[in-house]
């Protein structure tokens, strides 16, 4: 229940911290909501005396006073000395300028824009009320082949027929060509399930017969239908570029 004798209080532990307001104007707002006043109709002999009261306190526990504060002390001073004035006869009350009128309006502005202040402060922030959570989410890139459409596969169609007429043979012969024959060997050539150059179809390489327009015909019909009936995948590597066939990954091994 006693204070220890060998207790050692530094000297300035118990000093009033000026910086708890935030300028004269919040001191003299606080005052006034302390001592419940109207700051519409300030008693300014009572505000200065709480005002003068304040600092002293400061003065005593050695803080040094920011200018602004004892600058607000001058114009309370000057507010109060100039009310005490005796008013001239001539001038009606209505009419006198009352020298409290700007010192009213600075407090009720800096109210309101300390009311706006605390409002903003009562929302949620970041890293008080709360907490930022970061997912990594992993991401993996897909390549995506150009589409192969109508007109790519009309140009390398003709570029087939271009390199067809000039090894073409003047052989009258009759054949008998199956579409779905041609059909079976396309997929057995490509049942490796890598992708084959669109022209290798064609058998049209160094080294191999020379097919004729009809064989050509039926291998072009034959590729069509595959891809129809989504057997066989076509794609190019880059825009008017090569073509590539493939068969589809859901097709069975052909036999």
């Amino acid at each position: 229940m006693e204070m220890p004798q060998d207790l050692y209080i530094p000297p300035d532990a118990l000093e009033v911290v000026l910086a708890t307001f935030q300028g004269p104007l919040d001191l003299l707002l606080y005052l006034i909501r302390k001592h419940n006043l109207d700051v519409l109709d300030i008693p300014m002999a009572q505000l200065t005396q709480q005002y003068m009261s304040y600092i002293e306190l400061m003065q005593r526990n050695r803080l040094e006073l920011a200018a602004e504060y004892l600058l607000m002390a001058a114009v309370l001073i000057e507010i109060k000395a100039r009310m005490l004035l005796p008013r001239p006869a001539k001038v009606s009350d209505d009419s006198a300028e009352d020298p409290r009128v700007a010192l009213m309006r600075r407090l009720l502005e800096y109210e309101q824009m300390k009311l706006a202040a605390h409002k903003l402060n009562e929302l949620p922030q970041a890293g008080r009320d709360f907490e930022l959570v970061q997912v990594l989410i992993e991401q993996s890139v897909v390549q995506r082949l150009p589409n192969v459409n109508v007109d790519d596969l009309r140009q390398a169609w003709l570029t087939l027929l271009a390199r067809a007429k000039i090894n073409s043979h003047h052989i009258v012969r009759r054949e008998e060509l199956s579409v779905r024959e041609q059909m079976t060997k396309i997929l057995r050539q490509l049942r490796h399930g890598e992708f084959e150059i669109f022209a290798n179809l064609f058998d049209i390489r160094d080294g191999l017969p020379k097919p004729n327009l009809a064989q050509l015909v039926v291998t072009f019909i034959a590729i069509l239908e595959l891809a129809k009936e989504s057997l066989v995948e076509i794609t190019q590597s880059e825009t008017l570029g090569s073509i590539y066939v493939r068969a589809s990954r859901s097709l069975d091994t052909i036999e």
